[in-house]
């Protein structure tokens, strides 16, 4: 039988109750929806200490309104959540270049890895709210730190689009500062960031005195780290004079940027009449042209590779070409290709593709975003070994180079890589040219610094249209040309010692796995902590 109805007689409008609560429905939603607004608009703040803006200064106190958003939350779940809207606000918009390659997609990337820093609401949420202790005071900073750097190595694997917007790259251009980086790497920067970031949250929260004078104290000692290890850390010891010995100790290299140029046959003719420009002047040791600087395959189209080599005759320097080819297997790949005036010396092939600009990861199911978008018609063929090039200088000496190309030089492993087989500079071929007036080109070049200060190694990049720059083995810049600049950029390069080695070079990875580590610590302690909480105090 039909179950009968749970109310009888006529339907009428609802009562006083229910109205108060439908009226209330709507102001609860919206006071639960304002502080995660808040925190997505918190997440922009820091990438104003970024390139282009570059305010670097603000990266110490940028997370901080984030930060007390989570705090202010009402529990985990929604500390996690406004966690989640902060990291989205901050990818949305340090990566908002992005829009001209993936398009539609750069909302879904936002929302994909802003999920990664719930945790780091989860972390300040447990830490940081009252009554804040001396020991909660210690903690938060390490912790939190430990969680932030977790979620930038996770994001930095190349599978996820590889490590950009890391916020050490705040300080590329503070060499003091970048002295963590040549002991940690950037994870050590930017662990250094956000512990001092929370430090403050601490101060400004804490009612006892104790805690806020205890935070200020880590806030301090860690703002003096980065100096007092650059005064105290000798620079990479130089190589010796020229002479008898290993390699020179100096370098004079051209960065030659044809500027905004469509035609790839245009783009080729410029960047040879800026490599003629260079006769006649101070010799140079190495001429090195930008990414996809020719389309010609130069082991199929000798009419072109006898040009370069007439160019490497000229200038009496081998002529470092980027090359964007179609091979013989009927595949694209992109290759840095040394040239001497008896033809090719070595190449190099990209190892790791720029997603949706150079492949479209899983391109049955995403293949759509390149109609709507510029991302690629078809998938780059990656290369698959790592190994320096044989240059020589102008005198024969041997002048190992660590060629990456572009997107490459994100990745502080591959220059670690680089350093440690005995590249004497690292250089990097790029095009930023579909990001032009955009924050990308100046992002770009800023890794360049990050990659020196940690190798210890002096970096040069080419860019087709800018930024092309040089930076001494400390991250210190040293010439550059802008976006607007075209022509040939010469730069004299003193050189490290070809066995010298930062502790970066020597224990890797070692912060960011501690990071891990720790996090995953602190997560079981929470966990321990719950549980104890659920079973009540007097369960055994």
């Amino acid at each position: 039988m039909p179950r009968p109805p749970l109310l009888t007689g006529p339907a009428g409008p609802p009562g006083p109750t229910a109205q108060a609560a439908g009226a209330a429905r709507p102001g609860r939603t919206l006071a639960r929806y304002r502080p995660r607004l808040a925190a997505l608009a918190a997440g922009a703040l820091p990438v104003l200490a970024f390139p282009a803006p570059g305010v670097a200064a603000l990266a110490w106190v940028a997370l901080v309104p984030g930060l007390l958003l989570m705090r202010a939350a009402p529990g985990a779940r929604e500390a996690a959540v406004r966690g989640w809207w902060f990291g989205a606000g901050f990818i949305l918009t340090g990566m908002s270049w992005l829009t001209r390659s993936i398009g539609p997609g750069l909302p879904l990337l936002a929302v994909v890895f802003g999920a990664l820093q719930a945790g780091v609401g989860v972390a300040v949420w447990r830490l940081l709210r009252p009554p804040l202790t001396v020991r909660r005071a210690l903690l938060a900073p390490v912790v939190v730190a430990a969680v932030w750097l977790t979620t930038e190595y996770a994001r930095s694997w190349h599978a996820l689009g590889g490590p950009w917007a890391l916020l050490g790259a705040t300080q590329w251009q503070h060499p003091a500062v970048l002295a963590l980086a040549s002991a940690g790497g950037i994870w050590l920067v930017s662990a250094a960031v956000v512990a001092v970031n929370t430090a403050v949250a601490v101060a400004l929260t804490a009612v006892d005195p104790r805690p806020r004078a205890v935070a200020a104290l880590f806030a301090a000692a860690v703002l003096a780290a980065g100096p007092l290890l650059f005064a105290l850390r000798p620079a990479p010891p130089a190589a010796p004079a020229d002479g008898p010995g290993p390699g020179p100790a100096e370098v004079r290299i051209a960065l030659v940027q044809p500027g905004i140029v469509d035609e790839p046959e245009a783009r080729f003719e410029a960047s040879a009449r800026a490599t003629a420009a260079l006769v006649g002047r101070p010799p140079v040791d190495l001429v090195v042209w930008g990414e996809s600087s020719t389309t010609a395959d130069l082991d199929r189209d000798p009419a072109t590779l006898a040009r370069l080599r007439a160019l490497s005759a000229a200038t009496g320097a081998e002529l470092l070409a980027g090359e964007d080819a179609r091979k013989s297997d009927g595949r694209i790949s992109k290759d840095a290709v040394l040239v001497s005036p008896d033809g090719v010396v070595d190449r190099y092939r990209k190892i790791r593709l720029v997603p949706f600009g150079e492949y479209i990861p899983l391109r049955p199911v995403l293949g759509w975003v390149a109609g709507v978008s510029r991302a690629a018609g078809e998938n780059r063929a990656p290369g698959t070994d790592q190994h320096l090039l044989p240059a020589v200088d102008r005198s024969g000496r041997a002048l190992p180079i660590g060629t990456l190309i572009c997107f490459e030089s994100a990745f502080p492993d591959m220059a670690r890589t680089a350093a440690r087989a005995g590249a004497r500079v690292i250089v990097y071929q790029s095009s930023t040219s579909t990001f032009q007036r955009s924050w990308a080109p100046e992002q770009h070049v800023s890794l360049a610094a990050i990659r020196a200060a940690e190798t210890g190694r002096p970096v040069v990049q080419a860019s087709l249209t800018g930024v092309s720059a040089a930076f001494d083995a400390q991250g210190r810049e040293l010439a550059r040309l802008g976006t607007d600049g075209t022509g040939a950029l010469v730069v004299r390069l003193p050189l490290t010692a070809p066995d010298a080695a930062t502790w970066y070079d020597r224990v890797g990875d070692v912060v960011p796995l501690t990071a891990v580590l720790v996090t995953a610590g602190a997560a079981a302690v929470a966990v321990a902590g719950r549980r104890r909480e659920r079973r009540g105090p007097g369960a055994s």
